[in-house]
């Protein structure tokens, strides 16, 4: 099948590369030009694993293109997806359409003969109504379907994720577009994928319950993790004991600093005020967004407080500043609300992160960035471990007690024994644990 991929950031580059080594024919469009001469040079705009040599492949063997101009790739294609972004609007927290309803309207003018238009990008119910409505009253000639296909990507993990995803969610309304959907995923029927049609209304929910369950799952951890330190108990062997139970299951039992990223941040945001327009508003998720607000302002305090209470005139050393490993997204990162805060309480803050310091640089402008984890953590009265990449978990801990200028850890992502920092002879803080 011939496919036009609008947008080529996270999902759409990430989508586009893996149809492509499905077998398909496809185009990624975005008029962003610096972007698209990149990926033409096989420079990624984006930090993910395997990605930038899974594009090269595809485009070596002729089913991977970039246009800045999508029109012909898109009047070829049986299918154009819309892979564009869908960020918080300001002020409301509500989802900005902005870019959806703008490629609808492109596609409109373009497409040849029945062409199914996949909405991609993650969008309030109704969305595809009004895109449909977009379509039909720009071009009331066209032959087209407009169908919901939700992503559920890992960022870090995501060609696994879709290639090997636990399911995929199609939502339609016009049952000409079953065929088209069904072949563009037929690889995955060697690994039995469940492929769940629905409506189409149905599926654009989905997307957004399943990531508000995750958040609330994060949320829940992280709060059992405040009740473990005040009574005792050990969040990790809490999270185990729960998560053995397989109406629960083990995974976002991680207790620390609160979620971020693309999608928990703003997806719970919008899912709420989609609810509450309904009438009927969604007080766990509501909660769960103001715990997890709460959460991140508050770990700067425990940092302060290994200080003893104090952070003028003391450094701090931050491990990681991405929102979680295998990344280079900022969005919503513990980060963004932890060095602000120890810098207003008079500290200074150097920091090292694998892959997010050159978008970290523009967000934290106030952080001394380092070449290494090491250089941070040379004259740092503590050190702060607050995204878990592979090497923080195994430092050299007597040289980062040689080298800081005090033996202080603050650990906000549990990846050390307590008792094997402290026979070393650190001050170890850490989330939920004695």
């Amino acid at each position: 099948m011939r496919v036009a991929m609008i947008g080529t950031g996270y999902v759409g580059l990430v989508s586009g590369a893996c149809f492509a080594d499905f077998g398909h024919v496809v185009t990624c469009i975005d008029k962003d030009a610096s972007k698209i001469e990149r990926l033409e040079q096989g420079i990624m705009p984006i930090y993910e694993p395997g990605l930038e040599g899974l594009v090269a492949d595809n485009v070596r063997d002729g089913r991977l293109f970039f246009a800045l101009d999508g029109a012909e790739a898109i009047r070829q294609a049986d299918a154009v997806f819309i892979a564009v972004g869908t960020p918080s609007r300001r002020g409301d927290g509500y989802a900005d359409l902005t870019y959806v309803y703008e490629a609808a309207r492109e596609i409109a003018g373009l497409i040849e003969g029945f062409t199914v238009v996949v909405t991609k990008s993650t969008v309030p119910v109704g969305t595809g109504d009004e895109i449909e409505r977009i379509i039909r009253e720009t071009r009331p000639d066209a032959e087209f379907a407009v169908v919901s296909n939700p992503e559920f990507l890992r960022e870090g993990a995501a060609i696994n994720d879709f290639k090997r995803p636990d399911r995929v969610v199609v939502g339609i309304e016009d049952e000409r577009a079953h065929a088209p959907m069904t072949e563009l995923y037929r690889p995955l029927n060697l690994n039995e994928t469940p492929i769940l049609f629905t409506g189409r209304r149905t599926s654009e929910l989905i997307k957004y319950a399943a990531n508000a369950f995750l958040a609330m799952k994060i949320t829940f951890i992280n709060e059992m993790a405040d009740l473990c330190e005040r009574v005792g108990a050990d969040v990790q062997q809490v999270a185990k004991g729960i998560g053995l139970d397989n109406r629960i299951g083990s995974k976002f039992l991680h207790a620390g600093p609160g979620y971020g990223g693309s999608c928990f941040p703003k997806d719970t945001l919008a899912l709420v005020h989609t609810a509450e327009d309904a009438g009927a508003p969604l007080r766990l998720v509501e909660t769960t967004v103001e715990v997890n607000a709460a959460r991140k302002r508050a770990m700067a305090d425990r940092v302060i407080a290994a200080l003893g209470g104090d952070a003028a005139g003391k450094t701090v050393c931050l491990l990681g500043v991405a929102f979680k490993p295998n990344t280079d997204d900022m969005r919503d990162a513990p980060s963004l609300d932890v060095a602000p805060a120890l810098i207003a309480a008079g500290a200074t803050v150097q920091a090292f992160d694998p892959e997010a310091m050159d978008e970290a640089k523009l967000l934290l402008p106030g952080v001394v960035f380092k070449t290494g984890p090491y250089e941070a953590v040379t004259d740092a009265d503590v050190v702060v471990i607050l995204t878990e990449w592979d090497q923080f978990r195994a430092l050299d801990l007597k040289r980062v007690k040689d080298l800081a200028r005090r033996p202080v850890i603050v650990d906000l992502r549990n990846v050390y024994r307590p008792e094997d920092v402290r026979r070393l002879g650190f001050q170890y803080t850490s989330i939920g644990r004695a």
